[in-house]
């Protein structure tokens, strides 16, 4: 077989669902950002929330802002691929806008928590469940953790160990993915995380008719 006869057998590389997750502090925001920066081929999902903008935050553009009653009927109305609780704001994920990009050959990047990630891996449709893979980015110990969210200085102190009750918690479920990432400097880790895309896009399964 010639490489012609070989591309003639491949159809559009169908999408990649990339779910990335892991405590504040570990760097998740600067590596998602990046990514998309540099990834013409990377979209990322933008998720609906009950709280209220921050500063210089756009409608549509960094979330999609519900209002309480809003997001529960959107929930009635399994709409939401996960949606969650988090620091007494409600977070969610609409499904039909992550399978129309998938369906175009788009890969697609989620900031998402434990809890969500739970939720997509249980998704029934095989378009989500044939795209997953899920990457989980934390420090080498929860001391290099601290360090990093104390550097923010943007949080009171009952905020802060909130946050760091939190992280806690989920570290401990780091094996539930299907890759670690531990978190370097910031190059490091967006270099890991580009061979892990890369490896993800070269699988047969995905270019296959």
């Amino acid at each position: 077989m010639s490489a012609e006869d070989l591309l003639g057998t491949q159809g559009p590389r169908k999408g990649i669902l990339l779910l990335l997750s892991g405590p504040a502090g570990s760097g998740k925001s600067t590596l998602l950002r990046r990514a998309l920066s540099e990834d013409r081929n990377l979209v990322f999902s933008i998720s609906c929330t009950t709280r209220s903008p921050r500063e210089g935050e756009t409608d549509g553009q960094d979330y999609h802002f519900l209002s309480d009653d809003e997001f529960s009927k959107r929930v009635e109305n399994n709409e939401f691929l996960e949606h969650a609780e988090v620091h007494k704001w409600r977070y969610g994920t609409l499904s039909n806008a992550v399978v129309d990009i998938l369906n175009k050959g788009k890969d697609v990047i989620m900031d998402i928590d434990v809890q969500g990630a739970d939720q997509v891996r249980d998704s029934k449709d095989p378009v989500i469940s044939d795209a997953l893979v899920d990457v989980f980015l934390t420090t080498s110990d929860t001391t290099e953790l601290e360090k990093r969210l104390r550097g923010r200085d943007s949080e009171d102190e009952d905020t802060f160990q909130l946050r760091m009750q939190t992280a806690v918690d989920e570290i401990k479920r780091w094996r539930d993915y299907t890759y670690c990432i531990l978190s370097g400097n910031h190059e490091e880790d967006f270099k890991v995380l580009s061979s892990i895309l890369a490896t993800e896009r070269m699988r047969v399964s995905r270019m296959a008719t």
